[in-house]
């Protein structure tokens, strides 16, 4: 059965379900409250980058299944899809999760369904979003269902895995998470798996933080390989071929929406029971730190001085245009402490947002002394180092995503190093 659905935030994650929902038949009202994104999208453009979302978006519009405006209105069914960001304390910023369920209290009839998508703290639906929602006059699992379903798909892939992905459904009562299973069941092929509200919000921070650990582990090995005289990435894939392990890949830092931030949540609940928890995030913040420091040190060692450094990425992973805690970003705010000279450059990213950022690749690396890959775009992973060369001062090549073959970039004449690997340069 089709229902009318009104979607709070068309960003990285409602956008996409917006959309899914209504190329699947059911008519979506998109709600966001930039202004400028909402005219972007009902002229069938973009305002962030995902594989597929042009094509998908044109269709949804042009079927007359999905429109956005900065207001909420009636529907059968309410996503809740805002950020859920940290604030400077690293304690959880809920404040766009309540505005946005204040949001729709007037909008609010017997018999709707209000899910929530976006990653909180566990005991959020039950202890910031029912509160509001019994505004409504409302009796909550009995005329007001709600639930908890976190998106769990990843920036360039959403659409793939928005279907193929197993979800999670975690409603206050039975009705519900049925209710909730089978408006997804529309569009998802992986299973269905039903908790109870909180269950499911432990279960999304749970999976990136386990990821996080993951990375700090890596990260802690690239820096003992650094001081050892060991290829890290080397090691820990040979260390992979074992069956029971998967280690993740070391870098100059974690970010994203997700990892960088989920964490925290369980430290601010439990801070005496999170130790391993806050170590390792306090072991990828420090990454960037490290990268800017290697920098400096390979500059030292190349007798450089007063360096320029091309910086090459500026989006938290490979072929997307998502910068939320992105570390290169964390990396220019250590280079511009040391009062180091830099350019900026991503082919992703097509506004200059970022200090010193050029749309131009030769322009970034016009005078430079040393390349930086912050970011494994595919477009770097095709440099040719022959071209290059003919554009920089001194030929250093840094990788901190072992995204070159620094082989080849030593042949060309570079001095090449990579992060986590002493054993080589």
């Amino acid at each position: 059965m089709k229902k009318s659905l009104c979607v709070v935030g068309l960003g990285y994650i409602g956008l996409p379900t917006s959309v899914m929902f209504a190329i699947h038949g059911h008519k979506v009202h998109g709600v966001d409250i930039n202004h400028k994104a909402v005219e972007m999208i009902n002229n069938k453009q973009l305002h962030i980058e995902e594989n597929g979302l042009q094509e998908r978006l044109e269709e949804a519009v042009d079927a007359g299944l999905f429109e956005a405006s900065v207001e909420p209105t009636e529907a059968d069914v309410f996503v809740i899809a805002v950020p859920s960001p940290i604030r400077e304390d690293k304690t959880a910023n809920l404040d766009y999760v309540r505005k946005a369920t204040e949001a729709i209290v007037p909008f609010v009839k017997k018999g709707n369904l209000v899910i929530l998508e976006s990653t909180v703290p566990p005991r959020t639906v039950e202890d910031v979003m029912l509160p509001v929602l019994e505004q409504t006059g409302l009796q909550i699992g009995e005329e007001l269902f709600v639930s908890h379903s976190p998106e769990r798909v990843i920036p360039g892939k959403v659409f793939q895995e928005l279907v193929d992905n197993d979800r999670i459904v975690g409603g206050i009562n039975e009705q519900s998470s049925e209710m909730t299973k089978e408006l997804y069941q529309s569009f998802v092929k992986g299973n269905i798996h039903l908790t109870d509200a909180t269950t499911a919000e432990m279960a999304k921070v749970i999976e990136n933080t386990y990821r996080d650990v993951n990375i700090a582990f890596a990260n802690e090995l690239a820096l003992i390989s650094d001081k050892i005289g060991v290829n890290s990435w080397e090691a820990i894939k040979l260390a992979n071929y074992h069956p029971r392990v998967n280690i993740h890949t070391p870098g100059p830092g974690v970010g994203g929406h997700c990892i960088a931030v989920d964490p925290w949540f369980l430290a601010e609940i439990e801070p005496d029971l999170s130790k391993i928890i806050q170590l390792s995030r306090n072991t990828n913040d420090h990454m960037p730190v490290y990268t800017a420091e290697q920098i400096q040190e390979i500059m030292k060692e190349q007798f450089i001085n007063d360096p320029k450094v091309a910086l090459f990425g500026l989006s938290f992973k490979a072929n997307i245009d998502d910068q939320r805690e992105s570390p290169s970003l964390k990396v220019i705010m250590e280079l511009v402490e040391k009062g180091i000279s830099f350019t900026t450059f991503d082919p992703h990213i097509k506004e200059n947002v970022a200090s010193n950022q050029t749309q131009d690749m030769e322009e970034a690396l016009n005078e430079a002394d040393i390349l930086v890959i912050l970011t494994d775009h595919d477009e770097f992973k095709q440099l040719d180092p022959e071209f290059i060369k003919g554009k920089m001062r001194n030929r250093v090549v840094f990788d901190t995503k072992n995204a070159l073959s620094l082989d080849e970039w030593k042949n060309a004449g570079f001095v090449a190093k990579r992060l986590g690997d002493s054993k080589n340069g």
